[in-house]
């Protein structure tokens, strides 16, 4: 047999047995999946009125985000009502290109993001109407907004829709995300998202 014959033979030798050994192999399972909530022990602590009801939530929220001028939020009670890895995602614009896109935030990048604007100018938000759906533990909420810097001001300086996504853990409820996008003249509320 000539040289190259040969080496071509053995490597043909060995694919085949490196074949028929990994196909007898059974391949390796992945890992088993940790939750967020299981991945931090040290979380903070829900109030069990806040996490009771998919309106208790909601109304948590609202209230944890709202305040008069330098009042600091209670920022471990927000905490409390997400689930560690949970997103707060508003819509935007870009300015160069006028495409919508989006910013997505982990709860401390909301915080870092909002805490001095809100203490700053006051930021009173509230809901108008909600519109709940649940299927087993999953929840979805669309949650129509009004912003005010305060409570007195006639008319709200910004309207929108929160889209919330909750987990229903046992009796607690818990938010996994808050998807956002604010009214515009060209983007209004739809009559079927406001107060009848």
């Amino acid at each position: 047999m000539k040289p190259a014959n040969r080496i071509a033979s053995t490597f043909l030798l060995v694919t085949l047995t490196t074949l028929a050994a990994s196909a007898q192999t059974p391949a390796q399972a992945p890992p088993p999946l940790i939750g967020s909530i299981a991945t931090k022990s040290d979380w903070p602590q829900a109030k069990p009125d806040d996490v009771k009801s998919p309106e208790a939530i909601l109304n948590a929220v609202y209230t944890v985000i709202s305040g008069p001028k330098e009042q600091q939020r209670d920022w471990d009670r927000m905490r409390s009502l997400f689930v560690p890895d949970a997103r707060l995602i508003p819509v935007t614009s870009s300015p160069t290109t006028g495409h919508a896109d989006v910013v997505v935030l982990t709860i401390d990048g909301y915080i870092a993001r909002s805490q001095a604007r809100m203490a700053a100018n006051g930021f009173f938000e509230r809901s108008i109407h909600n519109e709940i759906e649940q299927f087993g533990d999953i929840v979805q909420i669309w949650s129509t907004y009004e912003s005010r810097h305060n409570p007195a001001d006639p008319t709200p300086f910004a309207r929108g829709i929160n889209s919330f996504q909750l987990l229903k853990d046992g009796d607690r409820y818990w938010i996994v995300n808050i998807f956002w996008d604010t009214e515009s003249p060209t983007n209004p509320i739809p009559a079927k998202y406001l107060p009848k």
